[in-house]
């Protein structure tokens, strides 16, 4: 049959069993790893993923038609994945991933109302879900693990701390925070650093808590957190820093992007871009992701991004590639969602947990086997306002490891 065949074709490497619809039982791989073994429940579903695999493959999972009767969901994404890296070097992988590149921007023309209505699908679920799995300030972005087997609040607080070096803040700056969240890095900046701190979201759901926290922590003077999109937005900033939204901005929109940042930023002004990128070149947003996590998202190759940062004008002044901290990251938050499993389950259901378990490890496992990464990139209009060497984020950093009471909250 076609599903039998296609595997033959892509299982080259470990040990899957399939137990099909009809009862048959065959083996793929070369034996090697975590033995996995799944049942698949119906032949429609095979049929499924015959003719569409990356979609289809966490659909199956999450409706219970694809059931892993030994090893684990990451056991199983973990082979698929690599072998998936060896077979789309192949002729018939590159023709694939050439047809989903060529209609990508179609998925990606995010303009501000679809751009809002993106945000909502994925961030507006409820702040209590995000609490059964962040750190205790809610950062939803990629950790900085600065020793091995050190915690998630310590890591995300040290990620805070890395940011903060990079922005070379001064007391009484003006500080854009585009894609703001639920506030943390902007409180951590206005509390330890004495600036004024303008955050921008999306979301209702992050702006209400973002605005509670502020005013719990006294700092409304000092921050304020609009339901804004970045190309609304007028004012003038010292600083802007972007951290885990550009992921929603799309390829089409790139230019706008830092047409907008060249345009907010002073001229002797800093800008820090954290956002996940790709290493092995431009692709597609996988179509499970695209359907049921992110709408509208992408992750960029570099040559996708530095091509719009160069024609407005900005230097690029300092990059820096953070490779499996946010492999770390997520396997720290799918660790805390398994333990809260069945808190998240009467705050939703039991089909949400399997999806949101499903892109949890799906998004792990493309840090840790396949291309993604994460880059800083600094930006500023003049090429003298940085330092020259790097020692400066060093000294910042260490100056700065112990953290106040409320910046470890």
């Amino acid at each position: 049959m076609l599903f039998a065949w296609l595997l033959r074709q892509l299982i080259r490497q470990g040990d899957l069993v399939v137990r099909d619809a009809r009862g048959g039982t065959r083996s793929f791989g070369d034996g090697s790893g975590p033995r996995v073994v799944v049942r698949i429940a119906d032949r429609a579903t095979e049929r499924h993923l015959s003719l569409r695999p990356e979609l289809a493959l966490g659909e199956a999972f999450v409706d219970g038609r694809l059931i892993i009767e030994e090893g684990s969901l990451y056991d199983l994404l973990h082979l698929v994945a690599r072998n998936y890296m060896l077979v789309r070097r192949r002729p018939a992988g590159r023709f694939v991933q050439h047809v989903e590149t060529i209609t990508r921007r179609w998925y990606q023309f995010n303009p501000v109302g679809r751009a809002r209505r993106n945000v909502a699908h994925h961030y507006d679920l409820s702040n209590d879900l995000y609490r059964l799995f962040l750190d205790s300030d809610m950062q939803y972005s990629c950790a900085y693990f600065e020793a091995p087997g050190e915690d998630l609040d310590a890591a995300q607080l040290a990620k805070k701390r890395h940011l903060a070096a990079k922005l070379l803040l001064k007391p009484g700056m003006r500080v854009l925070d585009i894609g703001s969240g639920w506030g943390g890095l902007a409180l951590y900046l206005a509390e330890n650093f004495d600036v004024e701190v303008t955050g921008l979201t999306l979301s209702t759901e992050q702006l209400e808590l973002a605005r509670q926290r502020a005013r719990e922590r006294g700092l409304e003077d000092r921050v304020r957190f609009l339901l804004e999109d970045y190309r609304q937005h007028e004012g003038r900033y010292q600083r802007i820093v972007s951290v885990g939204m550009f992921e929603h901005v799309g390829i089409n929109h790139y230019g706008s992007f830092f047409s907008r940042v060249a345009e907010l930023l002073t001229d002797d002004g800093v800008m820090l871009l954290h956002s996940i990128g790709r290493m092995a070149g431009p692709s597609s947003t996988s179509p499970w992701i695209r359907k049921y996590i992110f709408p509208g998202g992408y992750v960029p190759a570099l040559s996708e991004v530095l091509p719009a940062v160069e024609r407005h004008g900005l230097w690029s002044c300092d990059l820096e590639i953070l490779r499996l901290h946010y492999a770390h990251t997520l396997a720290a938050w799918r660790q805390r969602f398994l333990a809260n499993r069945e808190r998240a389950a009467r705050l939703l259901d039991e089909r949400f947990c399997r999806m949101w378990e499903y892109y949890l490890v799906a998004a792990e496992i493309f840090f840790r086997v396949m291309d993604g990464m994460v880059f800083q990139l600094q930006l500023a209009k003049e090429r003298d306002v940085v330092p020259i060497t790097r020692d400066y984020m060093f000294e910042f950093e260490y100056r700065h490891r112990q953290p106040t009471a409320h910046a470890a909250e």
